[in-house]
């Protein structure tokens, strides 16, 4: 399967199931979720296999379990290219458009401690504000889970204490849905925003992991 980009259809679909987000409208539509969603997702992630590695596509439905929310299908669709758990590529296409990203997602305990004393050390730590300065003047949004307290065993003077702070750490850019979206060049636009992002898996993957 060739990728030759990603249909405003499937924007669409997604504005159109979060409006009816039910049985029913999936049962109906599922075709086109077939072919203007999960077909072109999985054509681009082919593309970019042999430089980031294989990706995981999430499922369309829903875990409701243990949420207050039932509606059963997520409104968008997201893949996950792992380095290690946790720590990866993210794509995602919903009714607003294309979003790309990367870092750690979820992180244990231990990630968290070797995490905080990279961030501590004054090499390390630097390295990593070199980074996230670089990603943030590409506009790249800096996410993650945080505390909003001061971390145990840390001053609140810190230099870097926001790093501190951090449980999981990401780097992340809504592209919307420009012309080009529909064409090959969204697989260029991928390779690049994961190579911008690239420095910062790598860092977490030598420090943390």
């Amino acid at each position: 399967m060739t990728f030759s980009g990603i249909p405003i259809a499937a924007l669409d679909f997604y504005e159109d199931l979060a409006a009816d987000n039910s049985k029913a409208f999936w049962t109906a539509h599922k075709e086109i979720y077939d072919a203007k969603v999960r077909e072109p997702i999985v054509a681009l992630l082919a593309e970019l296999e042999e430089e980031f590695g294989s990706a995981k596509i999430f499922r369309p439905y829903r875990d409701v379990r243990f949420s207050k929310d039932k509606t059963p299908y997520k409104t968008a669709q997201g893949a996950f290219v792992g380095v290690t758990p946790g720590l990866g590529y993210y794509v995602q296409i919903d009714a607003a458009g294309l979003y790309l990203g990367g870092g750690y997602h979820h992180s244990s305990p231990e990630h968290v401690t070797r995490f905080r004393t990279a961030v501590d050390d004054e090499i390390r730590g630097g390295e990593l504000e070199q980074i996230l300065a670089s990603l943030t003047a590409a506009k790249f949004e800096i996410g993650g889970e945080r505390l909003k307290t001061v971390p145990r065993g840390y001053p609140a003077d810190h230099p870097r204490i926001d790093l501190l702070r951090h449980k999981s750490l990401t780097a992340g850019k809504a592209l919307g849905a420009p012309k080009w979206l529909e064409t090959k060049r969204t697989a260029t636009e991928v390779r690049k925003s994961w190579q911008a992002v690239r420095p910062l898996v790598e860092w977490l993957d030598r420090v943390v992991n």
